[in-house]
C-alpha cells in the first residue's frame, strides 16, 4: 500500500472576517481559547509567559489543553514561524508540522490549514492522518462560527465522552 499521500493534508474554510481578526485568533492566547482549547499557555524562548492578548513570536514555546478532556490530555511544542499578519507554523503531535495561513481569495479570506510529516500507521486508534484530520476540520468550522456568529460548538462537560466537538 502506497502511504505516501498519508503523511500530508490540506483543510481549507472561508471565514466572513477581518484578516487580522483571524490572525488575532491564531496567533494570542486568548484568540486559541475562543476557538480550538480551554487553556493556552505561550511562554517566549527565556521560559516567560506571554500575556493572553500579546501575539506569538519565533521560537516560543507553548503548552495546550482541550476543553471535554482532562490535563493530562495536552500538548506542549514550540512555534516554528510567525510572520505577525498571515501565517503561523508550529510543531504538532511530536514532529508534525502545522501551518495556518490566511489567504485572500475570490474576495474572501480562507483559513488554511496544512498538517505534514504525518508517520504512516495502520491502527487507527494512532493514525494521526484519521484523528487529527477529523479533529482540525471541527476546530476550523468551530472558528468560522467564532468569527462570524460567535457560538462555540465545543463540548466543554468531562462527563460527556466520544462526541465528535471535544
Amino acid at each position: 500500500m502506497d502511504t505516501s499521500t498519508w503523511t500530508r493534508f490540506v483543510k481549507r474554510i472561508p471565514v466572513k472576517a477581518d484578516a487580522k481578526e483571524i490572525y488575532n485568533a491564531i496567533s494570542t492566547s486568548s484568540g486559541f481559547e475562543k476557538w480550538f482549547l480551554r487553556k493556552a499557555i505561550f511562554t517566549y524562548n527565556n521560559g516567560i509567559k506571554r500575556h493572553d492578548l500579546e501575539n506569538l513570536k519565533t521560537g516560543d514555546s507553548y503548552e495546550w489543553y482541550w476543553h471535554g478532556h482532562p490535563d493530562t490530555t495536552n500538548e506542549k511544542n514550540k512555534i516554528i514561524e510567525i510572520n505577525g499578519k498571515d501565517l503561523i507554523k508550529f510543531g504538532f503531535a511530536d514532529d508534525n508540522i502545522v501551518t495556518i495561513q490566511i489567504k485572500h481569495e475570490a474576495g474572501e479570506n480562507i483559513v488554511e490549514l496544512t498538517q505534514e510529516n504525518i508517520k504512516p500507521d495502520s491502527d487507527p486508534k494512532n493514525n494521526l492522518y484519521v484523528q487529527c484530520g477529523e479533529g482540525w476540520t471541527f476546530y476550523l468550522a468551530n472558528l468560522k462560527s467564532i468569527l462570524e456568529g460567535g457560538i462555540d460548538l465545543r463540548n466543554k462537560n468531562l462527563e460527556i465522552k466520544r462526541v465528535i466537538n471535544s
